[in-house]
């Protein structure tokens, strides 16, 4: 079962598990999932997240609703914040990281200097222990791989994260360490708030981890601009 966060008329809100693919290949993707889970013939997806990202993430039950989210996304009107661990020091411990993306080998990404149509995220970040970080991101844009390839600029990539992080050490990771873990929007004269902590994974169920997850639980308070 997909576990549910909200849901009425026109859109739902679900906690996507690590680990699951979005669309279906091999086995059924998240979307088909909640539509079986539903008995729904078609739900609409606004917004996407990697295989190894969980949390939140939207379905419209139809094409009006479908087309309002997509707007709000493209005018950048939905305020997305992100969960990271990354057991690397990074270059800062918070601010802004600004800069284009562009293709690499096999699928990668890579950021650039360059700044004609940059991918652009503001984090803060809180130490766990000794060599071990949690970092509270919000992109502003919503380029693929974004926060992954950001966390790699820092010199601090997420912990698990095959692709750009030491993948031999990922692998021993139980999970990637990315979780969409709170957003916040107006659609139909109707102001939503989400807030979603992590449910799986041996190092976001630390305790230490747990406390500093805590201090973040209005993660929009923290930002500003």
């Amino acid at each position: 079962m997909i576990p549910i966060v909200a849901q009425n008329a026109d859109f739902i809100v679900v906690n996507k598990p690590a680990g699951l693919n979005f669309h279906s290949e091999e086995s059924a993707g998240l979307v088909v999932l909640v539509q079986q889970q539903l008995q729904v013939e078609q739900l609409y997806p606004v917004h996407r997240l990697d295989k190894m990202t969980s949390g939140l993430l939207i379905l419209a039950f139809n094409k009006a609703t479908a087309q309002a989210f997509n707007d709000l996304f493209s005018s950048r009107q939905i305020d997305k914040f992100y969960l990271a661990i990354a057991n690397q020091k990074p270059k800062k411990k918070q601010g802004w990281v600004k800069g284009d993306m562009v293709a690499a080998r096999r699928g990668s990404w890579m950021l650039t200097k360059t700044q004609e149509n940059p991918a652009i995220t503001q984090f803060i970040s809180a130490l766990i222990r000794p060599g071990e970080r949690l970092f509270l991101l919000k992109p502003t844009t919503g380029k693929t791989h974004q926060l992954r390839v950001m966390m790699k600029s820092l010199s601090a990539p997420i912990c698990g994260d095959v692709r750009y992080a030491d993948s031999e050490q990922a692998k021993q990771e139980d999970r990637g360490y990315l979780h969409a873990y709170a957003m916040r929007f107006d659609l139909q004269d109707k102001h939503y708030e989400f807030v979603c902590p992590p449910d799986s994974g041996q190092r976001y169920l630390d305790p230490l981890c747990q406390d500093s997850i805590k201090t973040w639980a209005n993660p929009w308070q923290f930002f500003k601009g």
